[in-house]
């Protein structure tokens, strides 16, 4: 990366890292794009080189923020895949995504409120065939990868992710924030049998 794509890319960096500040003090709604370009240093005109309106920083930062913890969760599962030798199924490599996941949204419930109360499917499949940034991971291709790999064969892979997906974002806001039905802990080893169950029924025979 050179110079010039390197200052352009720290200045999308400052203003995806300001507006998700300023989102999670005050909301989207209650935040102007002069309030984020004044709190990232950018002149106005230089939040439209990046972004044509609020709505689509919104989606990005989604993306974006979501993007860290798939990357480090990634990073995490190779590590253990490397140091065991033991190549995992796809279900159990899901679940272990999924729990580190858990847990790090657990440390920081802001981030899990910002990511669920704006998350939608179509925020969601946009975010998967988006072109991600250098240090973002695009997760359709960790998890069609992951698909590849296994020797099992699945059927409607995207419907079987789309169920995924509403289950873990609901169950983990529920638990997390408002510690209902239960703490996250007790429900836990729940929502992971249905991601397995939800997994061996598209799964082909």
């Amino acid at each position: 990366m050179g110079k010039a794509e390197t200052k352009k890319h720290k200045k999308l960096n400052t203003i995806l890292d300001s507006a998700f500040e300023l989102f999670t003090l005050q909301g989207v709604e209650k935040t102007s794009i002069a309030e984020i370009s004044e709190k990232a240093g950018v002149a106005k005109g230089t939040f439209y080189l990046y972004f044509h309106d609020k709505l689509e920083l919104k989606n990005r930062l989604i993306y974006h923020q979501s993007s860290k913890l798939f990357k480090e969760a990634a990073a995490a599962l190779d590590q253990v895949t490397a140091c065991s030798g033991v190549q995992m199924k796809f279900e159990d490599k899901l679940v272990f995504i999924s729990d580190y996941v858990i847990n790090e949204l657990s440390r920081n419930p802001l981030l899990l409120s910002f990511i669920a109360k704006n998350l939608s499917w179509g925020v969601f499949k946009n975010a998967l065939t988006a072109n991600s940034e250098d240090d973002e991971v695009n997760f359709k291709v960790i998890y069609y990868n992951m698909l590849t790999e296994d020797e099992s064969k699945f059927k409607d892979p995207e419907i079987m992710l789309f169920l995924i997906v509403e289950l873990f974002g609901s169950a983990c806001y529920s638990s997390i924030l408002f510690h209902e039905p239960a703490e996250i802990d007790e429900i836990k080893p729940h929502l992971f049998n249905t991601i397995r169950a939800i997994i061996r029924e598209h799964e082909v025979v």
